[in-house]
């Protein structure tokens, strides 16, 4: 076996399409847009390589790609947070921890001759990307915003001295289990009291109207997370092309302020998985029928992001996002909400969804360990 970092556009596509391969047999693995993979990692495309430093590595074995790994090391965390950590991502591997064991090592090499402290992964450049390895729940399809693997990568991780770092729950809860009439009370309760408004949307262009407002909000309101690193405009206009116009523009939900700020938002995303596994990761000829069918036609949908202003935490901003949000998708017909992987310590949002009588159906985390232990 060797290990070759990724240099020209050949190799950049067999890292790409080596999960392709691995999960091939897998019901339940959800394959990315090939395209979009190799732009992820395009400098001039993908703004946070202005910020990152990246390299790929490929595992080779009898000419044949065995695994792969991606290392960054993000300088706004490093020299203006002060965190010494070099991340990994992308990472897919077959069961063989020899593998796993000399990827690692090429990323531990680039943390040491950069002084850096400690590795932890599988993360990708921020906190908008994909995150942890998955340790329950591999027998659930996954979704286009997670990554799924095989429960042999914990175990790999374990035998090679990384210790659990930071723990995810991915919850979903049936809309017929909500009392809707609730949070239609309390709606217009928080509302009067505090000359609050709702916005829905019927066009993409009059969101992105206030896209730039509403990521501005999320740094304000996802700053006191752990690792949160502000996204920034070039990151802002990045965001924006590749995911606002995915979704259903009467599936996002701002509340405003008496003076017309922006103070509360809510996202959620139509279910791409199986329409995902259709287009087998390309565009053309049917992908991109497969997406739009399942952009028109949800069946389920993924609450991608809520956030709301420091100043309103605690009020009750929260039941007029989900007042709005139960409305619409009870008019579509949506049976099921899919939530992103949550910090399981992070009290406040759990509470937050409690009424909602959510199901803990996988599991996930990142692993840490110090570079200078073997």
């Amino acid at each position: 076996m060797k290990i070759i970092k990724v240099s020209n556009s050949g190799q950049l596509l067999q890292f790409v399409k080596f999960p392709f391969e691995l999960y091939k047999d897998s019901k339940c693995w959800v394959p990315p847009m090939i395209k979009e993979e190799i732009n992820s990692f395009t400098k001039g495309v993908n703004p946070n390589l202005e910020d990152c430093d990246v390299s790929l590595f490929l595992a080779i074995q009898d000419d044949e790609v065995v695994g792969r790994i991606a290392a960054i090391i993000n300088w706004y965390e490093v020299n203006t947070q002060g965190i010494k950590k070099i991340r990994f991502g992308w990472f897919d591997t077959i069961d063989d921890i020899s593998v796993t064991k000399a990827l690692i090592n090429e990323v531990d090499k680039i943390g040491i001759s950069k002084k850096l402290s400690f590795i932890e992964g599988p993360i990708g450049f921020s906190n908008l990307d994909k995150v942890g390895v998955l340790t329950s729940g591999y027998d659930e399809i996954s979704t286009m915003i997670t990554w799924y693997n095989y429960p042999y990568y914990k175990d790999h991780f374990e035998k090679l001295n990384f210790q659990i770092e930071k723990e995810y729950l991915e919850n979903k809860f049936d809309f017929n289990n909500i009392d809707t009439d609730y949070y239609s009370r309390m709606a217009k309760i928080v509302k009067k009291r505090f000359l609050l408004k709702s916005i829905s949307f019927r066009s993409t262009k009059k969101v992105l109207s206030y896209a730039d407002e509403m990521f501005d909000l999320f740094n304000i309101s996802y700053s006191k997370l752990s690792s949160f690193i502000p996204i920034n405009t070039r990151q802002i206009k990045y965001m924006k092309e590749k995911f606002l116009s995915f979704i259903n523009p009467e599936f996002i939900k701002f509340t405003l302020d008496s003076n017309d700020k922006l103070i509360g938002f809510a996202i959620i995303m139509p279910s791409f998985a199986e329409s995902l596994q259709k287009s087998n990761g390309k565009i053309y000829p049917l992908g991109f029928l497969h997406l739009l069918y399942a952009k028109t036609f949800p069946k389920n949908v993924t609450l991608f992001l809520i956030g709301v202003h420091p100043d309103y935490q605690n009020k009750g901003v929260t039941a007029v996002l989900f007042d709005s949000l139960l409305e619409t998708l009870k008019n579509k017909g949506i049976k099921e909400c899919i939530r992103t992987p949550e910090l399981k310590n992070n009290t406040a949002i759990n509470n937050l969804w409690k009424n909602f009588n959510p199901i803990t159906y996988k599991t996930r985390c990142t692993f840490k360990k110090d570079l200078s232990n073997p």
